[in-house]
C-alpha cells in the first residue's frame, strides 16, 4: 500500500483485540482516536508507554478520544503482558490492544520499516479526526519511548483549530495565544475574535485563545 499521507482517511479493518473484536471505524464512531504501535510485547520503553497511556485515560476522555494500541503479537501474550505493565507501571490498562500476529494491519498502516527492522512495527502514532480522516502521523524509532503530553498537546491544537479560524504557534499550549488564520481579512476580526488581537505583522496576528 501507498504510504499513508495527512488528510487521508484512515484504512479500516476488523481485529481481535484484548477487549474483543472490533470494527476500526464502528469502534472509533464520532470521537477522536489515537491509534499507536509497538516494536513487541514484553518490551521495556512500550511497557512504560502503555502505563502511561493508562495513567492519561482521564486525559484522553476529557478530549473525546479513544486510544488503542498494536503490536504484532497474538491475543494470550497482550493478555499477559498486560499483567505486567499493570503490575510495574501501578495503573489498569483499559484500553484495546490490538492483535496483529500476521502484521497485516501494521502492513495496511506502513508501520514496518524494514531499514530499521523488517520483523517489527516501528512506534508509529496516527491521531484520527471524527471524519475519520488522519491528521498526524509521528513515528519514533525504538529506542526513543513517546511524550504523550505532545500527543494531547496536538490533539488540543487540532480540535481548537478545527472550530475556529485560527493556528497555534510554536511551543503553544492550552491556553496560550493564537494565531488567526491568514485567510481571515482584519475587518473580519472583531466579529470572529472579540477579545481583541494584536498586529505584530501584517501576516502575523495574535488573539487570545477564543474557547477560553
Amino acid at each position: 500500500m501507498a504510504t499513508l499521507r495527512l488528510g487521508d482517511i484512515a484504512p479500516d479493518f476488523e481485529a481481535e483485540t484484548t477487549l474483543g473484536k472490533i470494527h476500526f471505524h464502528e469502534w472509533l464512531g464520532d470521537s477522536w482516536g489515537v491509534l499507536f504501535s509497538h516494536p513487541a510485547d514484553f518490551t521495556p520503553v512500550c511497557t512504560t508507554e502503555l502505563g502511561t497511556v493508562a495513567n492519561y485515560s482521564k486525559e484522553f476522555e476529557k478530549r473525546d478520544t479513544k486510544v488503542i494500541a498494536l503490536s504484532v503479537d497474538g491475543l494470550d501474550s497482550h493478555l499477559e503482558w498486560i499483567k505486567d505493565i499493570n503490575k510495574t507501571q501501578h495503573t489498569t490498562v483499559n484500553f484495546p490492544i490490538i492483535a496483529d500476529a500476521e502484521k497485516r494491519i501494521a502492513t495496511l498502516y506502513d508501520m514496518i520499516h524494514p531499514n530499521a527492522n523488517d520483523h517489527f512495527t516501528v512506534r508509529s502514532v496516527f491521531i484520527i479526526s471524527p471524519d475519520k480522516k488522519i491528521k498526524l502521523i509521528f513515528t519514533y524509532p525504538a529506542s526513543t519511548g513517546r511524550n504523550f503530553d505532545e500527543i494531547l498537546r496536538v490533539i488540543d491544537s487540532l480540535q481548537l483549530t478545527a472550530d475556529y479560524s485560527v493556528a497555534t504557534p510554536a511551543n503553544w499550549k492550552d491556553g496560550d495565544d493564537v494565531v488567526i488564520s491568514p485567510s481571515v481579512p482584519d475587518s473580519e476580526i472583531p466579529q470572529k475574535f472579540p477579545k481583541g488581537y494584536q498586529q505584530i505583522k501584517p501576516y502575523l496576528r495574535m488573539t487570545p485563545q477564543p474557547n477560553k
